[in-house]
């Protein structure tokens, strides 16, 4: 749920060198215009084949559910495959760099740009990979694909700074994805928060890739630190959202300081306030059997949805978090976050049940047996997921200023804190005792 205090709206493209990785096209974009020639060589190389671009529109500009860790443009082209003659139309999102300097440097210096480019160019194909070996060899050899529900990459590009260069900002990449607002997918307004089937297919979409990274790791038996470097670190990954805190909480405190009843809560947080850096390091460390891939900003601003004829769909966006920590982690900030009060009080437990279902299946069909072969239970679920919702309340906080400001949101904040506070998530000691202890 991370939200950054800069503005990425206004950008434009420059010449940029050869791909790292490999034959790629040349980007050549002049003054905001996506070049038909550039793009007809993506879809040339994504295709395999000779392509024939007819029609070309170009809309720069970031959309409102995108993060400010990009910068942002939409192409809209009709295209043809030569064999086919076919017209084909494709809505396409651009991501680049932000334009200004000191955005640009932040996300460099974080490398929020790298994770999203190697998420979709290195962890996509493997989870996909891995999938195709193991349902080939199960006897039943008609097994249906097990969808991962992330946008199509149709080209992907990182240039780090030379290193003759002391310049980070010469640093440059390029993500160039499928636009599915094209394809009926639409994003849910915050204030509203979601539904029970959204909710239950935005946990189902979670729980396959979880459960795909988990079991690679398993049964490939290489360990998903070593095998990803570029994870987004728990050293690193404390100091920003640490500053987030420490930016959100002050913002936070003189909101309850309006409204006497919220007193205990706003004393609870501040005893915690010295011990965040450390509760926020130990409950994003990777732990126990369930250490796998997670998206570690799973909210409903990074989430898509259709509804179709068999119910609805959700694809999931915005990689730049990806981290190796615990599941709960991202079904904590979602429930936390994105819910209605009812909807959450009434049916976390049905949620968890959901996940939990979606996870053993997709891994039992993948070849590992969670209980058996892990000795993890559902009880010891919900034992994570407890101490992640202390970690979900304070990325929340770092992100307050989205709820502060409208009262439907505003009111969704209280109950939460109020939830948790009487549910003695605020002074757990089990969290914080071990956060105290992590080195």
């Amino acid at each position: 749920m991370a939200k950054w205090d800069w503005d990425d709206t206004d950008w434009d493209w420059e010449d940029t060198e050869e791909s790292s990785y490999g034959e790629e096209p040349k980007m050549i974009v002049i003054q905001a215009e996506i070049y038909q020639e550039w793009l007809r060589d993506i879809l040339r190389k994504f295709h395999k084949e000779s392509v024939t671009v007819t029609e070309c529109n170009v809309s720069p500009g970031c959309m409102s559910n995108e993060s400010a860790l990009s910068a942002i443009t939409r192409a809209k082209i009709k295209y043809t495959l030569d064999d086919t003659k076919t017209v084909q139309d494709l809505s396409l999102i651009v991501k680049e760099l932000p334009k200004d300097p000191f955005s640009r440097f932040f996300v460099i210096e974080g490398q929020f740009d790298l994770r999203e480019i190697k998420f979709y160019t290195q962890v996509m194909p493997d989870l996909k990979e891995f999938q195709k070996k193991q349902l080939a060899s199960q006897e039943n050899k008609s097994d249906n694909e097990i969808v991962l529900s992330v946008p199509v990459c149709y080209y992907a590009r990182y240039t780090p700074v030379d290193d003759s260069d002391d310049n980070p900002l010469t640093t440059d990449s390029i993500l160039v994805l499928h636009d599915l607002r094209d394809s009926d997918f639409r994003n849910i307004k915050f204030d509203e928060g979601m539904t029970y089937d959204q909710t239950k297919v935005a946990l189902d979409a979670i729980a396959r890739i979880h459960a795909h990274s988990l079991a690679m790791k398993v049964i490939e038996g290489e360990p998903l630190s070593e095998r990803y470097p570029f994870l987004f670190q728990t050293a690193k990954a404390t100091d920003s959202y640490q500053q987030l805190v420490e930016r959100g909480l002050p913002q936070l405190a003189k909101f309850l300081k309006s409204t006497p009843e919220l007193e205990a809560i706003l004393e609870a947080l501040l005893v915690l306030r010295p011990r965040t850096k450390h509760i926020i390091s130990a409950l994003l460390a990777p732990e126990g059997p369930l250490a796998l891939i997670t998206h570690t900003d799973f909210w409903c601003n990074n989430l898509l949805f259709k509804e179709g004829p068999s119910g609805f769909e959700c694809c999931i966006l915005d990689w730049q978090m990806v981290t190796y920590s615990r599941p709960t982690n991202d079904i904590a900030l979602l429930l936390v976050s994105s819910l209605p009060t009812e909807l959450r009080r009434k049916h976390t437990e049905t949620f968890l049940d959901i996940y939990w279902d979606t996870l053993t299946n997709t891994c039992s069909r993948l070849g590992v047996d969670i209980p058996k072969d892990l000795g993890y239970t559902r009880e010891d679920l919900n034992k994570d997921y407890r101490r992640s919702q202390l970690l979900a309340l304070l990325l929340c906080i770092g992100s307050v200023d989205v709820a502060l400001g409208d009262t439907d949101t505003e009111q969704r904040l209280i109950d939460v804190l109020k939830d948790l506070h009487s549910e003695g998530v605020l002074t757990d000691e089990t969290a914080i005792a071990t956060s105290e202890n992590d080195p």
